[in-house]
């Protein structure tokens, strides 16, 4: 299992960094000291923190700047980073990114988006949950109280999700899903299927539209509680300045 990154995003609403850098690099560190951490720094000290020697991220948007960085972050974090180029991150939504990784799903990923800051607690529960069967375990927060943003999902017992979407009524929803997501070796050949299927029909739609495409064929994708942690998708200033006070703990 290796860990994956999607990192191909613009994050217009975090300009001006956004204007030379990929989201997953606006930094996060503590006041005076930004430029010393950023959201990919916060992900691959976790997948290093929980033994995974190796790396893929799909860049697009600024990529130039993460490649610059790979030789630094790789000795920093002793990982191997392979680099994965989304020829269409500032057309299409990331339902296309993530396909673009479809061989490295392979080998069986730990997925974070580029743009979520949260504790290495998340992995450390993905990974327990194996081990039953399960192919594809979404990590969901269950405690956050959940607005029109945020990507919501309805689970049934013994079914997992049943529904994943941001169109939802958030008194309807189990939870939100936060961003990172354990995928089997089994589970790749029919999620790539499902992510073509998705960005076929609509290039602007999001990966886990292409995860509700695969619970529609009838797939099992089930869910993993990560307690009462703090954690933010960092999408424009508020943000920022909330995943500034987080990172600090971790």
């Amino acid at each position: 299992m290796i860990g994956l990154v999607l990192a191909a995003g613009a994050g217009r609403r975090l300009r001006p960094y956004t204007d030379t850098l990929p989201k997953a690099l606006v930094p996060v560190g503590p006041e005076g000291q930004e430029e010393s951490l950023t959201v990919l720094d916060l992900t691959l000290g976790n997948f290093a923190e929980v033994g995974l020697t190796e790396v893929a991220i799909v860049v697009g948007y600024r990529k130039e700047a993460v490649y610059e960085r790979r030789e630094a972050l790789e000795a920093k974090y002793g990982v191997k980073i392979t680099l994965i180029d989304n020829d269409k991150a500032e057309e299409w939504n990331n339902a296309y990114s993530l396909w673009c990784a479809r061989d490295v799903l392979k080998q069986g990923v730990i997925l974070a988006n580029g743009d979520t800051v949260h504790p290495v607690s998340v992995e450390r529960t993905l990974l327990a949950a194996r081990g039953n069967g399960q192919k594809i375990i979404l990590a969901l927060d269950t405690v956050k109280n959940l607005a029109d943003e945020e990507m919501k999902v309805v689970t049934a017992d013994g079914q997992g999700v049943r529904r994943i979407t941001k169109l939802m009524d958030p008194a309807d929803a189990t939870g939100e899903y936060i961003g990172v997501t354990l995928i089997e070796p089994e589970a790749a050949e029919q999620l790539a299927e499902a992510l073509k299927t998705t960005f076929e029909r609509d290039p602007d739609l999001y990966y886990e539209d292409g995860y509700q495409q695969l619970v529609d064929d009838g797939f099992t994708i089930d869910v993993a509680p990560i307690g009462d942690v703090a954690w933010v998708e960092i999408d424009n200033h508020d943000d920022l300045a909330k995943g500034r006070t987080i990172a600090c703990r971790y």
